[in-house]
Protein backbone atom coordinates (compact mmCIF):
# COMPACT_ATOMS: atom_id res chain seq x y z
CA UNK A 1 0.00 0.00 0.00
CA UNK A 2 1.18 3.54 -0.66
CA UNK A 3 2.36 5.20 2.54
CA UNK A 4 1.20 8.78 2.80
CA UNK A 5 3.88 10.97 4.34
CA UNK A 6 3.31 14.24 6.16
CA UNK A 7 5.51 17.27 6.51
CA UNK A 8 5.77 16.68 10.26
CA UNK A 9 7.41 13.29 9.76
CA UNK A 10 11.06 13.47 10.75
CA UNK A 11 13.81 11.83 8.77
CA UNK A 12 12.21 12.25 5.36
CA UNK A 13 13.73 14.47 2.71
CA UNK A 14 11.72 16.91 0.63
CA UNK A 15 12.15 14.52 -2.31
CA UNK A 16 10.57 11.70 -0.31
CA UNK A 17 7.65 13.95 0.54
CA UNK A 18 7.21 14.94 -3.08
CA UNK A 19 7.34 11.34 -4.23
CA UNK A 20 4.66 10.10 -1.84
CA UNK A 21 2.39 12.96 -0.84
CA UNK A 22 -0.52 13.60 -3.24
CA UNK A 23 -0.15 17.31 -2.53
CA UNK A 24 2.97 17.21 -4.70
CA UNK A 25 1.29 15.52 -7.69
CA UNK A 26 -0.03 18.35 -9.89
CA UNK A 27 -0.78 16.08 -12.90
CA UNK A 28 -3.44 13.40 -13.37
CA UNK A 29 -3.55 11.21 -16.48
CA UNK A 30 -6.93 9.59 -17.28
CA UNK A 31 -7.24 6.71 -19.74
CA UNK A 32 -10.02 4.17 -20.35
CA UNK A 33 -7.36 1.48 -20.64
CA UNK A 34 -3.79 1.20 -19.40
CA UNK A 35 -1.41 -1.54 -20.54
CA UNK A 36 1.40 -2.05 -18.04
CA UNK A 37 2.16 -5.75 -18.54
CA UNK A 38 0.42 -8.84 -19.88
CA UNK A 39 -0.47 -10.09 -16.37
CA UNK A 40 -2.65 -6.99 -15.84
CA UNK A 41 -5.12 -7.45 -18.75
CA UNK A 42 -6.68 -3.97 -18.60
CA UNK A 43 -5.86 -3.04 -22.20
CA UNK A 44 -6.98 -4.00 -25.70
CA UNK A 45 -4.27 -2.50 -27.87
CA UNK A 46 -2.41 0.62 -28.86
CA UNK A 47 -4.33 3.19 -26.79
CA UNK A 48 -3.80 1.35 -23.53
CA UNK A 49 -0.23 0.31 -24.21
CA UNK A 50 0.64 3.89 -25.14
CA UNK A 51 -0.90 5.09 -21.86
CA UNK A 52 1.19 2.57 -19.95
CA UNK A 53 4.34 3.59 -21.80
CA UNK A 54 3.73 7.30 -21.10
CA UNK A 55 3.21 6.59 -17.40
CA UNK A 56 6.39 4.48 -17.29
CA UNK A 57 8.44 7.25 -18.91
CA UNK A 58 6.89 9.78 -16.54
CA UNK A 59 8.09 7.61 -13.65
CA UNK A 60 11.57 7.31 -15.21
CA UNK A 61 11.76 11.08 -15.56
CA UNK A 62 10.35 11.84 -12.13
CA UNK A 63 7.25 13.63 -13.40
CA UNK A 64 4.79 14.24 -10.51
CA UNK A 65 1.82 12.46 -12.07
CA UNK A 66 -0.84 9.92 -11.11
CA UNK A 67 -2.71 7.66 -13.54
CA UNK A 68 -6.42 6.82 -13.38
CA UNK A 69 -8.20 4.02 -15.24
CA UNK A 70 -10.78 1.24 -14.69
CA UNK A 71 -10.22 -2.28 -13.41
CA UNK A 72 -11.56 -4.95 -15.76
CA UNK A 73 -12.07 -8.13 -13.76
CA UNK A 74 -12.81 -10.12 -16.92
CA UNK A 75 -10.01 -8.42 -18.87
CA UNK A 76 -10.38 -7.76 -22.58
CA UNK A 77 -10.78 -11.39 -23.68
CA UNK A 78 -9.00 -14.65 -24.36
CA UNK A 79 -9.00 -15.30 -28.11
CA UNK A 80 -9.98 -18.69 -29.52
CA UNK A 81 -11.03 -19.90 -32.97
CA UNK A 82 -13.67 -22.44 -33.94
CA UNK A 83 -13.41 -25.01 -36.73
CA UNK A 84 -14.37 -22.31 -39.28
CA UNK A 85 -11.57 -20.01 -38.10
CA UNK A 86 -14.08 -17.60 -36.59
CA UNK A 87 -12.86 -15.75 -33.50
CA UNK A 88 -14.53 -16.62 -30.20
CA UNK A 89 -14.01 -14.79 -26.93
CA UNK A 90 -13.65 -16.04 -23.36
CA UNK A 91 -13.29 -13.96 -20.18
CA UNK A 92 -9.78 -13.55 -18.82
CA UNK A 93 -9.21 -15.29 -15.52
CA UNK A 94 -7.01 -13.11 -13.32
CA UNK A 95 -6.87 -12.07 -9.71
CA UNK A 96 -6.27 -8.32 -9.21
CA UNK A 97 -4.90 -8.94 -5.71
CA UNK A 98 -1.91 -10.75 -7.23
CA UNK A 99 -0.81 -7.57 -9.03
CA UNK A 100 -2.50 -4.63 -7.31
CA UNK A 101 -3.18 -3.37 -3.81
CA UNK A 102 -6.78 -2.72 -2.76
CA UNK A 103 -7.09 0.59 -0.89
CA UNK A 104 -9.79 1.24 1.75
CA UNK A 105 -11.10 4.36 0.01
CA UNK A 106 -14.68 4.46 -1.29
CA UNK A 107 -16.54 7.25 -3.07
CA UNK A 108 -20.18 7.46 -4.06
CA UNK A 109 -21.75 8.14 -7.46
CA UNK A 110 -25.34 7.84 -8.66
CA UNK A 111 -26.31 6.12 -11.92
CA UNK A 112 -29.70 4.87 -13.13
CA UNK A 113 -31.24 6.01 -9.84
CA UNK A 114 -28.95 3.84 -7.71
CA UNK A 115 -26.12 4.80 -5.40
CA UNK A 116 -22.87 3.04 -6.29
CA UNK A 117 -19.76 2.64 -4.19
CA UNK A 118 -16.58 2.99 -6.22
CA UNK A 119 -13.42 1.44 -4.79
CA UNK A 120 -9.84 1.61 -6.00
CA UNK A 121 -6.78 -0.57 -6.48
CA UNK A 122 -3.28 0.81 -6.96
CA UNK A 123 -0.19 -0.26 -8.85
CA UNK A 124 3.08 1.61 -8.38
CA UNK A 125 5.36 2.04 -11.34
CA UNK A 126 8.89 2.44 -10.00
CA UNK A 127 10.93 4.60 -12.36
CA UNK A 128 14.54 4.07 -13.37
CA UNK A 129 15.78 6.23 -10.49
CA UNK A 130 13.33 4.81 -7.95
CA UNK A 131 10.61 7.44 -8.41
CA UNK A 132 7.16 5.91 -7.70
CA UNK A 133 4.19 6.76 -9.90
CA UNK A 134 0.79 5.42 -8.76
CA UNK A 135 -1.80 4.13 -11.21
CA UNK A 136 -5.31 3.88 -9.75
CA UNK A 137 -7.78 1.26 -11.02
CA UNK A 138 -11.43 2.06 -10.23
CA UNK A 139 -13.74 -0.85 -9.37
CA UNK A 140 -17.43 -1.28 -8.52
CA UNK A 141 -17.48 -5.02 -7.79
CA UNK A 142 -18.13 -4.61 -4.08
CA UNK A 143 -20.93 -5.08 -1.57
CA UNK A 144 -23.45 -3.49 -1.15
CA UNK A 145 -23.66 -2.47 -4.83
CA UNK A 146 -26.53 -3.78 -6.96
CA UNK A 147 -25.50 -6.93 -8.91
CA UNK A 148 -25.76 -5.05 -12.22
CA UNK A 149 -23.58 -2.22 -10.91
CA UNK A 150 -20.94 -4.67 -9.69
CA UNK A 151 -20.46 -5.74 -13.32
CA UNK A 152 -19.77 -2.22 -14.61
CA UNK A 153 -16.00 -2.69 -14.27
CA UNK A 154 -15.88 -6.24 -15.62
CA UNK A 155 -15.39 -5.77 -19.35
CA UNK A 156 -13.25 -3.42 -21.43
CA UNK A 157 -15.30 -2.18 -24.40
CA UNK A 158 -18.02 -4.68 -23.56
CA UNK A 159 -21.78 -4.42 -23.21
CA UNK A 160 -24.13 -1.95 -24.88
CA UNK A 161 -24.05 1.84 -25.11
CA UNK A 162 -25.60 2.18 -21.65
CA UNK A 163 -22.83 0.05 -20.16
CA UNK A 164 -20.23 2.20 -21.91
CA UNK A 165 -21.90 5.42 -20.71
CA UNK A 166 -21.86 4.20 -17.12
CA UNK A 167 -18.19 3.23 -17.39
CA UNK A 168 -17.23 6.64 -18.71
CA UNK A 169 -19.14 8.37 -15.91
CA UNK A 170 -17.29 6.19 -13.39
CA UNK A 171 -13.95 7.04 -15.00
CA UNK A 172 -14.48 10.80 -15.23
CA UNK A 173 -16.66 11.64 -12.25
CA UNK A 174 -15.75 8.72 -10.01
CA UNK A 175 -12.09 9.07 -10.91
CA UNK A 176 -11.89 12.70 -9.83
CA UNK A 177 -13.83 12.03 -6.63
CA UNK A 178 -11.44 9.19 -5.84
CA UNK A 179 -8.39 11.37 -6.38
CA UNK A 180 -9.82 13.93 -3.96
CA UNK A 181 -10.53 11.20 -1.43
CA UNK A 182 -6.93 10.00 -1.77
CA UNK A 183 -5.67 13.49 -0.97
CA UNK A 184 -5.02 14.93 -4.45
CA UNK A 185 -6.31 18.43 -3.78
CA UNK A 186 -3.79 20.45 -5.81
CA UNK A 187 -3.97 18.95 -9.29
CA UNK A 188 -3.24 21.64 -11.85
CA UNK A 189 -3.69 19.62 -15.05
CA UNK A 190 -5.99 16.74 -15.95
CA UNK A 191 -4.83 14.98 -19.11
CA UNK A 192 -7.61 13.11 -20.93
CA UNK A 193 -6.17 10.34 -23.08
CA UNK A 194 -9.06 10.19 -25.59
CA UNK A 195 -12.59 11.37 -24.80
CA UNK A 196 -13.64 8.50 -22.54
CA UNK A 197 -12.92 10.50 -19.36
CA UNK A 198 -14.61 13.66 -20.62
CA UNK A 199 -17.27 13.63 -17.89
CA UNK A 200 -14.50 14.69 -15.53
CA UNK A 201 -15.40 18.20 -16.67
CA UNK A 202 -18.83 17.74 -15.08
CA UNK A 203 -17.25 17.00 -11.73
CA UNK A 204 -14.88 19.95 -12.03
CA UNK A 205 -17.89 22.16 -12.71
CA UNK A 206 -19.70 20.75 -9.67
CA UNK A 207 -16.65 21.28 -7.46
CA UNK A 208 -16.30 24.96 -8.30
CA UNK A 209 -19.92 25.56 -7.37
CA UNK A 210 -20.65 27.98 -10.19
CA UNK A 211 -20.72 27.87 -13.97
CA UNK A 212 -17.41 29.01 -15.41
CA UNK A 213 -16.34 27.07 -18.54
CA UNK A 214 -13.09 29.04 -18.81
CA UNK A 215 -12.05 27.85 -15.35
CA UNK A 216 -12.58 24.24 -16.49
CA UNK A 217 -10.55 24.76 -19.67
CA UNK A 218 -7.63 26.06 -17.64
CA UNK A 219 -7.35 22.64 -15.97
CA UNK A 220 -7.83 20.17 -18.84
CA UNK A 221 -5.75 19.00 -21.79
CA UNK A 222 -7.05 16.49 -24.32
CA UNK A 223 -5.43 14.00 -26.70
CA UNK A 224 -7.50 12.66 -29.58
CA UNK A 225 -6.36 9.38 -31.09
CA UNK A 226 -8.36 8.42 -34.12
CA UNK A 227 -9.84 9.87 -37.31
CA UNK A 228 -12.15 6.81 -37.55
CA UNK A 229 -15.76 7.73 -36.59
CA UNK A 230 -16.23 4.50 -34.57
CA UNK A 231 -13.47 5.70 -32.27
CA UNK A 232 -15.48 8.71 -31.07
CA UNK A 233 -18.11 7.78 -28.49
CA UNK A 234 -21.51 9.41 -28.84
CA UNK A 235 -24.42 9.22 -26.39
CA UNK A 236 -27.93 10.52 -27.13
CA UNK A 237 -29.56 12.61 -24.45
CA UNK A 238 -32.45 10.15 -24.34
CA UNK A 239 -30.04 7.61 -22.86
CA UNK A 240 -28.21 10.15 -20.70
CA UNK A 241 -31.56 11.31 -19.25
CA UNK A 242 -32.23 7.76 -18.01
CA UNK A 243 -28.75 7.17 -16.59
CA UNK A 244 -27.40 10.41 -15.10
CA UNK A 245 -28.40 12.01 -11.79
CA UNK A 246 -30.33 15.26 -12.14
CA UNK A 247 -27.49 17.62 -11.18
CA UNK A 248 -25.01 16.10 -13.64
CA UNK A 249 -27.64 16.02 -16.39
CA UNK A 250 -28.51 19.68 -15.88
CA UNK A 251 -24.84 20.69 -15.98
CA UNK A 252 -24.14 18.63 -19.08
CA UNK A 253 -27.10 20.13 -20.96
CA UNK A 254 -25.80 23.56 -20.09
CA UNK A 255 -22.28 22.65 -21.22
CA UNK A 256 -23.48 21.08 -24.49
CA UNK A 257 -26.60 23.04 -25.48
CA UNK A 258 -28.73 22.63 -28.59
CA UNK A 259 -27.47 19.14 -29.49
CA UNK A 260 -29.38 15.83 -29.48
CA UNK A 261 -26.49 14.01 -27.82
CA UNK A 262 -22.95 14.25 -26.54
CA UNK A 263 -19.85 13.44 -28.55
CA UNK A 264 -17.12 12.74 -26.02
CA UNK A 265 -14.58 14.08 -28.48
CA UNK A 266 -16.48 17.37 -28.84
CA UNK A 267 -16.70 17.57 -25.05
CA UNK A 268 -12.94 17.20 -24.84
CA UNK A 269 -12.32 19.71 -27.61
CA UNK A 270 -14.63 22.30 -26.12
CA UNK A 271 -13.42 22.15 -22.53
CA UNK A 272 -9.65 21.80 -22.87
CA UNK A 273 -6.97 24.48 -22.96
CA UNK A 274 -4.75 22.33 -25.18
CA UNK A 275 -5.68 19.66 -27.74
CA UNK A 276 -3.32 17.44 -29.67
CA UNK A 277 -3.30 14.64 -32.18
CA UNK A 278 -0.72 11.88 -32.05
CA UNK A 279 1.21 12.58 -35.27
CA UNK A 280 1.69 15.61 -37.50
CA UNK A 281 -0.56 14.16 -40.21
CA UNK A 282 -3.17 13.21 -37.64
CA UNK A 283 -3.30 16.81 -36.41
CA UNK A 284 -3.91 17.98 -39.98
CA UNK A 285 -6.68 15.40 -40.44
CA UNK A 286 -8.21 16.28 -37.06
CA UNK A 287 -8.27 20.01 -37.78
CA UNK A 288 -10.07 19.31 -41.06
CA UNK A 289 -12.48 16.82 -39.46
CA UNK A 290 -13.35 19.02 -36.48
CA UNK A 291 -13.23 22.25 -38.55
CA UNK A 292 -10.59 23.69 -36.24
CA UNK A 293 -7.13 25.16 -36.52
CA UNK A 294 -5.99 24.61 -32.97
CA UNK A 295 -5.24 20.88 -32.80
CA UNK A 296 -1.51 20.57 -32.19
CA UNK A 297 0.44 17.32 -32.33
CA UNK A 298 2.71 15.28 -30.11
CA UNK A 299 3.78 12.28 -32.14
CA UNK A 300 3.55 9.05 -30.15
CA UNK A 301 6.45 6.97 -28.93
CA UNK A 302 7.16 3.79 -26.98
CA UNK A 303 8.82 3.12 -23.63
CA UNK A 304 12.38 2.13 -24.54
CA UNK A 305 13.25 -0.39 -21.84
CA UNK A 306 9.85 -2.11 -22.02
CA UNK A 307 10.20 -2.99 -25.69
CA UNK A 308 13.93 -3.43 -26.27
CA UNK A 309 15.21 -7.03 -26.32
CA UNK A 310 17.68 -8.20 -23.70
CA UNK A 311 20.39 -8.60 -26.34
CA UNK A 312 19.86 -5.14 -27.81
CA UNK A 313 19.81 -3.61 -24.33
CA UNK A 314 23.22 -5.13 -23.59
CA UNK A 315 24.50 -3.90 -26.94
CA UNK A 316 23.32 -0.35 -26.26
CA UNK A 317 24.72 -0.40 -22.73
CA UNK A 318 28.10 -1.38 -24.12
CA UNK A 319 28.27 1.09 -27.01
CA UNK A 320 25.91 3.93 -25.96
CA UNK A 321 26.12 4.38 -22.17
CA UNK A 322 23.36 6.55 -20.73
CA UNK A 323 20.82 5.73 -23.45
CA UNK A 324 18.24 4.48 -20.95
CA UNK A 325 18.08 7.87 -19.23
CA UNK A 326 18.33 9.73 -22.53
CA UNK A 327 17.13 7.64 -25.51
CA UNK A 328 18.15 10.54 -27.76
CA UNK A 329 21.67 9.19 -27.41
CA UNK A 330 20.67 6.34 -29.71
CA UNK A 331 21.67 8.63 -32.58
CA UNK A 332 25.10 7.15 -31.87
CA UNK A 333 23.92 3.73 -33.11
CA UNK A 334 25.82 4.17 -36.38
CA UNK A 335 28.96 3.24 -34.44
CA UNK A 336 27.65 -0.16 -33.31
CA UNK A 337 29.63 -2.97 -35.01
CA UNK A 338 27.46 -4.58 -37.65
CA UNK A 339 28.31 -8.13 -36.67
CA UNK A 340 27.30 -7.44 -33.05
CA UNK A 341 24.01 -5.90 -34.13
CA UNK A 342 23.17 -8.84 -36.39
CA UNK A 343 24.07 -11.36 -33.70
CA UNK A 344 21.75 -9.66 -31.20
CA UNK A 345 18.97 -9.60 -33.77
CA UNK A 346 19.38 -13.28 -34.66
CA UNK A 347 19.14 -14.20 -30.98
CA UNK A 348 15.76 -12.42 -30.80
CA UNK A 349 14.66 -14.12 -34.01
CA UNK A 350 15.45 -17.57 -32.61
CA UNK A 351 13.55 -16.75 -29.42
CA UNK A 352 10.50 -15.75 -31.48
CA UNK A 353 10.71 -18.88 -33.61
CA UNK A 354 10.89 -21.05 -30.50
CA UNK A 355 7.59 -19.50 -29.36
CA UNK A 356 6.07 -20.06 -32.81
CA UNK A 357 7.07 -23.73 -32.68
CA UNK A 358 5.72 -24.09 -29.16
CA UNK A 359 2.33 -22.51 -29.89
CA UNK A 360 1.68 -23.51 -33.52
CA UNK A 361 3.88 -26.54 -34.11
CA UNK A 362 5.42 -24.87 -37.17
CA UNK A 363 9.17 -24.69 -37.67
CA UNK A 364 10.36 -21.47 -39.32
CA UNK A 365 13.78 -21.06 -40.91
CA UNK A 366 15.94 -18.37 -39.20
CA UNK A 367 17.81 -17.75 -42.47
CA UNK A 368 14.64 -16.74 -44.32
CA UNK A 369 13.41 -13.14 -44.50
CA UNK A 370 10.56 -12.88 -41.98
CA UNK A 371 7.84 -10.23 -42.09
CA UNK A 372 5.57 -9.49 -39.14
CA UNK A 373 2.08 -8.00 -39.01
CA UNK A 374 0.34 -7.70 -35.64
CA UNK A 375 -2.25 -5.23 -34.45
CA UNK A 376 -5.95 -4.88 -33.74
CA UNK A 377 -7.90 -6.54 -36.54
CA UNK A 378 -9.97 -3.71 -38.01
CA UNK A 379 -10.94 -3.50 -41.66
CA UNK A 380 -9.21 -0.15 -42.23
CA UNK A 381 -5.88 -1.70 -41.19
CA UNK A 382 -6.12 -4.03 -44.22
CA UNK A 383 -4.33 -7.05 -42.80
CA UNK A 384 -5.25 -8.89 -46.00
CA UNK A 385 -3.69 -6.42 -48.48
CA UNK A 386 -0.81 -8.84 -48.86
CA UNK A 387 -3.26 -11.41 -50.25
CA UNK A 388 -4.99 -9.14 -52.77
CA UNK A 389 -3.48 -11.07 -55.71
CA UNK A 390 -2.51 -14.55 -54.59
CA UNK A 391 -0.88 -15.45 -57.90
CA UNK A 392 1.38 -12.41 -57.73
CA UNK A 393 1.98 -12.97 -54.03
CA UNK A 394 3.22 -16.50 -54.68
CA UNK A 395 5.48 -15.31 -57.49
CA UNK A 396 7.11 -12.80 -55.18
CA UNK A 397 7.27 -14.67 -51.88
CA UNK A 398 7.36 -18.32 -52.94
CA UNK A 399 10.44 -20.48 -53.26
CA UNK A 400 11.42 -20.12 -49.59
CA UNK A 401 12.20 -16.42 -50.03
CA UNK A 402 9.83 -14.97 -47.42
CA UNK A 403 7.85 -16.18 -44.41
CA UNK A 404 5.16 -14.33 -42.45
CA UNK A 405 3.93 -14.13 -38.87
CA UNK A 406 0.51 -12.62 -38.07
CA UNK A 407 -1.23 -11.88 -34.76
CA UNK A 408 -4.10 -9.70 -33.60
CA UNK A 409 -7.53 -9.59 -32.02
CA UNK A 410 -10.78 -8.27 -33.42
CA UNK A 411 -13.26 -6.41 -31.25
CA UNK A 412 -15.96 -8.94 -30.22
CA UNK A 413 -18.62 -6.94 -32.10
CA UNK A 414 -16.56 -6.33 -35.24
CA UNK A 415 -17.56 -9.00 -37.73
CA UNK A 416 -15.52 -7.31 -40.44
CA UNK A 417 -12.40 -7.66 -38.31
CA UNK A 418 -13.24 -11.27 -37.55
CA UNK A 419 -13.64 -11.95 -41.27
CA UNK A 420 -10.13 -10.56 -41.84
CA UNK A 421 -8.68 -12.97 -39.28
CA UNK A 422 -10.63 -15.83 -40.83
CA UNK A 423 -9.21 -14.99 -44.26
CA UNK A 424 -5.62 -14.83 -43.01
CA UNK A 425 -5.91 -18.19 -41.28
CA UNK A 426 -7.50 -19.77 -44.36
CA UNK A 427 -4.81 -18.41 -46.71
CA UNK A 428 -2.14 -19.67 -44.31
CA UNK A 429 -3.57 -23.19 -44.56
CA UNK A 430 -4.08 -23.05 -48.33
CA UNK A 431 -0.51 -21.88 -48.98
CA UNK A 432 1.31 -23.83 -46.28
CA UNK A 433 3.13 -25.97 -48.86
CA UNK A 434 4.37 -22.90 -50.74
CA UNK A 435 4.83 -20.03 -48.28
CA UNK A 436 5.14 -20.33 -44.48
CA UNK A 437 2.45 -18.16 -42.87
CA UNK A 438 1.71 -18.55 -39.18
CA UNK A 439 -0.88 -16.94 -36.95
CA UNK A 440 -0.21 -16.65 -33.23
CA UNK A 441 -3.39 -16.70 -31.16
CA UNK A 442 -4.28 -14.46 -28.22
CA UNK A 443 -2.12 -11.44 -29.05
CA UNK A 444 -0.89 -9.62 -25.93
CA UNK A 445 2.05 -7.53 -24.74
CA UNK A 446 4.34 -10.54 -24.39
CA UNK A 447 3.69 -11.72 -27.94
CA UNK A 448 4.03 -8.14 -29.18
CA UNK A 449 7.47 -7.98 -27.57
CA UNK A 450 8.62 -11.22 -29.19
CA UNK A 451 7.36 -10.14 -32.60
CA UNK A 452 8.72 -6.60 -32.58
CA UNK A 453 12.09 -7.91 -31.42
CA UNK A 454 12.36 -10.96 -33.65
CA UNK A 455 11.00 -10.35 -37.16
CA UNK A 456 13.22 -8.91 -39.90
CA UNK A 457 10.73 -6.38 -41.26
CA UNK A 458 7.47 -4.87 -40.00
CA UNK A 459 4.49 -4.58 -42.35
CA UNK A 460 1.74 -1.98 -41.93
CA UNK A 461 -0.95 -1.37 -44.54
CA UNK A 462 -3.74 0.96 -43.29
CA UNK A 463 -6.17 2.84 -45.50
CA UNK A 464 -5.11 6.52 -45.51
CA UNK A 465 -5.62 8.73 -43.58
CA UNK A 466 -7.07 6.50 -40.85
CA UNK A 467 -3.88 5.54 -39.04
CA UNK A 468 -3.64 8.28 -36.42
CA UNK A 469 -0.13 7.28 -35.43
CA UNK A 470 0.64 3.60 -34.85
CA UNK A 471 3.17 2.42 -32.31
CA UNK A 472 3.89 -1.22 -33.18
CA UNK A 473 6.41 -0.17 -35.81
CA UNK A 474 8.10 2.12 -33.28
CA UNK A 475 8.68 -0.87 -31.01
CA UNK A 476 10.49 -2.49 -33.91
CA UNK A 477 12.82 0.46 -34.40
CA UNK A 478 14.01 0.12 -30.81
CA UNK A 479 15.30 -3.30 -31.91
CA UNK A 480 16.79 -2.19 -35.23
CA UNK A 481 13.91 -3.56 -37.32
CA UNK A 482 12.85 -1.54 -40.35
CA UNK A 483 9.29 -0.72 -41.38
CA UNK A 484 7.58 -1.45 -44.70
CA UNK A 485 4.49 0.69 -44.44
CA UNK A 486 1.87 2.86 -46.06
CA UNK A 487 2.79 6.51 -45.53
CA UNK A 488 0.32 7.42 -42.83
CA UNK A 489 0.54 8.26 -39.13
CA UNK A 490 4.01 8.31 -37.61
CA UNK A 491 5.69 6.65 -40.60
CA UNK A 492 5.42 9.86 -42.63
CA UNK A 493 7.79 11.39 -40.08
CA UNK A 494 10.06 8.36 -39.65
CA UNK A 495 10.41 7.20 -43.25
CA UNK A 496 13.51 7.68 -45.36
CA UNK A 497 13.38 5.35 -48.35
CA UNK A 498 16.15 2.74 -48.38
CA UNK A 499 17.51 4.18 -45.12
CA UNK A 500 14.96 3.50 -42.34
CA UNK A 501 12.73 1.23 -44.40
CA UNK A 502 10.37 1.36 -47.36
CA UNK A 503 7.07 3.00 -48.21
CA UNK A 504 3.96 1.48 -49.77
CA UNK A 505 2.01 3.62 -52.24
CA UNK A 506 2.28 7.34 -52.99
CA UNK A 507 3.61 10.05 -50.74
CA UNK A 508 1.00 12.19 -48.92
CA UNK A 509 1.73 15.39 -50.84
CA UNK A 510 -1.74 16.83 -50.44
CA UNK A 511 -2.55 16.27 -54.10
CA UNK A 512 -3.74 12.65 -53.94
CA UNK A 513 -7.50 12.51 -53.09
CA UNK A 514 -7.39 9.31 -51.06
CA UNK A 515 -11.17 9.13 -50.73
CA UNK A 516 -11.16 8.17 -54.43
CA UNK A 517 -7.85 6.34 -54.44
CA UNK A 518 -7.60 2.91 -56.07
CA UNK A 519 -6.44 0.75 -53.15
CA UNK A 520 -5.24 -1.98 -55.51
CA UNK A 521 -2.32 0.31 -56.40
CA UNK A 522 -0.98 -0.19 -52.87
CA UNK A 523 -0.94 -3.95 -53.37
CA UNK A 524 0.94 -3.57 -56.66
CA UNK A 525 3.53 -1.34 -55.02
CA UNK A 526 3.83 -3.74 -52.09
CA UNK A 527 4.60 -6.68 -54.37
CA UNK A 528 7.02 -4.67 -56.51
CA UNK A 529 8.98 -3.27 -53.56
CA UNK A 530 9.15 -6.68 -51.92
CA UNK A 531 10.38 -8.30 -55.12
CA UNK A 532 12.76 -5.63 -56.43
CA UNK A 533 14.11 -3.92 -53.31
CA UNK A 534 13.55 -5.78 -50.06
CA UNK A 535 14.24 -9.41 -50.97
CA UNK A 536 17.40 -8.58 -52.98
CA UNK A 537 18.74 -6.36 -50.21
CA UNK A 538 18.20 -9.01 -47.55
CA UNK A 539 19.84 -11.85 -49.47
CA UNK A 540 22.32 -10.09 -51.75
CA UNK A 541 23.40 -6.99 -49.84
CA UNK A 542 23.57 -8.01 -46.20
CA UNK A 543 25.93 -5.14 -45.37
CA UNK A 544 23.33 -2.59 -46.52
CA UNK A 545 20.55 -4.37 -44.61
CA UNK A 546 22.45 -4.15 -41.32
CA UNK A 547 23.43 -0.56 -42.06
CA UNK A 548 19.74 0.24 -42.47
CA UNK A 549 19.14 -1.38 -39.09
CA UNK A 550 21.68 1.01 -37.56
CA UNK A 551 20.02 4.00 -39.25
CA UNK A 552 16.62 2.84 -37.99
CA UNK A 553 17.90 2.96 -34.42
CA UNK A 554 19.76 6.23 -34.88
CA UNK A 555 17.01 8.12 -36.72
CA UNK A 556 13.79 6.49 -35.44
CA UNK A 557 14.36 4.88 -32.04
CA UNK A 558 16.17 7.98 -30.79
CA UNK A 559 13.03 10.08 -31.42
CA UNK A 560 9.92 7.89 -31.32
CA UNK A 561 10.05 7.12 -27.61
CA UNK A 562 7.87 8.19 -24.69
CA UNK A 563 10.69 9.97 -22.89
CA UNK A 564 10.53 12.54 -25.70
CA UNK A 565 6.71 12.40 -25.67
CA UNK A 566 6.51 13.20 -21.95
CA UNK A 567 8.97 16.05 -22.33
CA UNK A 568 6.86 17.49 -25.17
CA UNK A 569 3.71 17.27 -23.09
CA UNK A 570 5.53 18.94 -20.21
CA UNK A 571 6.48 21.94 -22.35
CA UNK A 572 3.47 22.16 -24.66
CA UNK A 573 0.52 20.96 -22.59
CA UNK A 574 1.44 21.02 -18.92
CA UNK A 575 3.43 24.27 -18.97
CA UNK A 576 5.68 22.87 -16.28
CA UNK A 577 9.47 22.92 -16.47
CA UNK A 578 10.75 19.67 -14.99
CA UNK A 579 14.41 20.38 -14.41
CA UNK A 580 16.66 17.47 -15.16
CA UNK A 581 14.14 15.61 -17.30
Amino acid sequence: MIQRLHRSDLGYSLRSLMENDPAFRPLAYFSMEVGLKESIPTYSGGLGVLAGDILKSAADLGVPMAGVTLLYRKGYFVQEFNADDWQKEKPVQWNPSHELTLLPNRVLINLQGREIQVGVWVYEIIGATGYPLPVYFLDTDFEPNHPDDRKLCWYLYGGDNCYRLCQEFILGVGGLRMLRDLGYMNIETFHLNEGHAGFLTLELMREQGYYDPDKIREQVVFTTHTPVPAGHDYFEFGLIDRVFPAEALSTLRRMMPDVPGVSMTELGLKYSRYVNGVAKKHAEVSNAMFRMETVDWVTNGIHPTTWVSSGMRKLYNRHIPGWEQDPGRLVQALTIPKQDLWAAHQASKLRLFARVLETTGKQLDPEVLTLGFARRAATYKRADLLFSDLKRFMEVAGGNKVQFIFAGKSHPSDNGGKALLQKIRKVARDLEESIPIVFIDNYNMEIASLLTQGVDLWLNTPIRPREASGTSGMKCTMNGIMNFSVLDGWWIEGWIEDVTGWSIGPEPNGETPFEHYDESLDAIDLYNKLERKIIPTYYENHDKWVDMMRHTIALNASFFNTHRVVREYASKAYSIDFRGM
